[in-house]
């Protein structure tokens, strides 16, 4: 009984993996990329400075060009350049709503704080738009996205659990390895990755259905608050507040100087201050929030609040008041790891590797232990799979690198430039798909991994020759963003070579069930 539930467990933890694999591949890639997006959004606009300004700098310029754009609003917003997750002013405003509107018309800019201008560089979909492919793909729907992704994230949750299941000694295999022994070497490397970051896999894969919770559970609100928006807007208003809570007095009045708030608030918080929200700036009852970005998992901090018109400190306001919201933000907080210092970004990054190098090896052992029984006569299912394999763990991160070329190469003046960029990506992908199927599989995989290596290669050069900020000047200047870029470009080139070598080393030797990169039943 106790082996069939283990063999029944197999299967699903086979297949659920397999069905999904692919997609999984790439929103888990797009996603870890993600824990770095500011620092590839500053790489992909490289025309930027890097901003050295104060908080209180920040506030008077936000308020500056505020009061000019727009003096009428209902609410203003400032985000201040004091960490990497805004390395640049940003402002936003919101009219009051126009007759029967629910909202008013809304503007954003990016502010450089020493001459008040707007920034202006490349446009582009930067580290962002890899950070939203990750839960809402691209060329879909909204929504239709997000049910494609919460199902493979489910089938993934259900993956991990039941390779758990399977693997009654799985801590004892995490320190086994047999080297060249075909499908058990690629067990052994699956099994490997798959507990060196098992908690990360768990915790991110249950923390990412919970993120979309009401998307995919819409009734929960429903048998509360009824049917309809304005019911669902009601209770996102009290989950999340609904900002200012005084009466409009209808007397003007104007908003007191922010960077002496931003000054108070910092020595009552005891932190610096990252976000300025200032409802009805215009009415004498207006109010400024304050809030310091959160230093934990927790996502909101204690907020401050203000009156407009005096300055006046009226109250503060705690955060994690409320158990339920405490814990569902918590789970946010731990997905985005918006809270993470430099290293445990990198230690969320690293892991985010090894889980799409898990998924990876999971699809490559399904190939390589079905390999020998379709060495003579491979089905259309088997050939179909391994392409997808080679076309997807390849394919991908050159389509990844064919984006970043892309920013550097497209012209500047581009109409639809942000959107050309993806879709060089998209059609490098499509490529990559496409190209096993007209090739023998051993050889595509050599032929992926040589054209993987000169792009990773060429971007420190292309972008040493497009802009003034190559390796050697990013070194002088300490620009580690940069650096980091390049040397991470250079790894995963060499990365590649190996790969390629080590592949192409056994292109001349039978195909045989005990070879350990048995990829394709096929041979050129």
């Amino acid at each position: 009984m106790r082996s069939g539930f283990r063999q029944s467990m197999n299967w699903l933890h086979t297949w659920t993996g397999l069905s999904l694999g692919w997609i999984l591949y790439f929103v888990f890639l797009t996603g870890t990329l993600g824990y770095f997006d500011s620092e590839i959004d500053a790489w992909m606009k490289p025309e930027l400075p890097v901003e050295t300004a104060s908080a209180e700098d920040a506030a008077r310029a936000g308020q500056a060009y505020l009061t000019d754009k727009a003096p009428e609003a209902k609410r203003w917003f400032m985000a201040l350049p004091v960490n990497r997750n805004t390395p640049h002013l940003r402002l936003f405003w919101e009219e009051y709503p126009e007759g029967e509107q629910a909202r008013g018309k809304t503007g954003s800019a990016f502010i450089d704080v020493g001459t008040g201008e707007e920034l202006s560089g490349r446009a582009t979909g930067g580290g962002q738009a890899l950070y939203r492919m990750h839960y809402a793909l691209h060329y879909l729907p909204r929504t239709t996205a997000y049910y494609i992704v919460g199902v493979c994230t489910l089938f993934m949750l259900l993956a991990i659990i039941t390779g758990i299941v399977v693997h009654k000694k799985i801590f004892k295999d995490f320190f086994t390895f047999r080297r060249n022994k075909g499908p058990r070497s690629w067990l052994d490397i699956h099994n490997l990755l798959s507990v060196m970051a098992l908690p990360f896999h768990i915790m991110i894969t249950y923390s990412g259905l919970v993120f979309f919770l009401f998307t995919y559970m819409p009734l929960v609100v429903a048998g509360s608050y009824g049917f309809g928006d304005d019911n669902r807007q009601r209770f996102f208003d009290e989950l999340y507040g609904a900002g200012a809570t005084a009466e409009l007095s209808g007397e003007r009045q104007s908003v007191q100087d922010l960077s002496a708030l931003v000054t108070d608030a910092r020595s009552r918080l005891g932190n610096e201050v990252a976000y300025v929200n200032v409802y009805s700036p215009t009415d004498s009852s207006g109010e400024v929030h304050l809030s310091a970005a959160s230093h934990s998992p927790l996502r909101d901090g204690p907020e401050l609040i203000y009156s407009s018109a005096s300055g006046e400190f009226i109250r503060r306001e705690g955060a994690g008041d409320q158990v339920p919201k405490a814990i569902y933000d918590t789970l946010l907080g731990l997905h985005e790891g918006l809270f993470a210092g430099t290293g445990l970004r990198w230690l969320y990054f690293i892991s985010g590797l090894l889980g799409t190098a898990m998924i990876g090896s999971g699809l490559i052992l399904w190939s390589v232990k079905r390999g020998p029984s379709q060495l003579k006569n491979p089905s259309f299912g088997f050939r179909l799979v391994e392409s997808l394999n080679v076309g997807t763990v390849v394919g991908v991160p050159i389509a990844i690198g064919a984006y970043f070329l892309a920013n550097r190469l497209l012209p500047a003046g581009m109409e639809g430039r942000a959107d050309w960029e993806i879709h060089v990506m998209f059609i490098t992908l499509a490529a990559a798909m496409l190209y096993p199927l007209a090739r023998p599989i051993r050889r595509c995989w050599v032929e992926l991994l040589t054209l993987a290596a000169v792009v990773f290669a060429a971007l420190p050069i292309v972008n040493a020759l497009t802009t003034e900020r190559g390796f050697l000047t990013s070194a002088l200047a300490a620009d580690w963003v940069f650096i980091s870029v390049d040397a991470l470009c250079l790894t995963l080139a060499a990365v590649a070579v190996y790969a390629r070598r080590y592949l192409s080393s056994r292109l001349g030797e039978p195909v045989r069930a005990g070879s350990p990169l048995n990829l394709s039943a096929q041979e050129s």
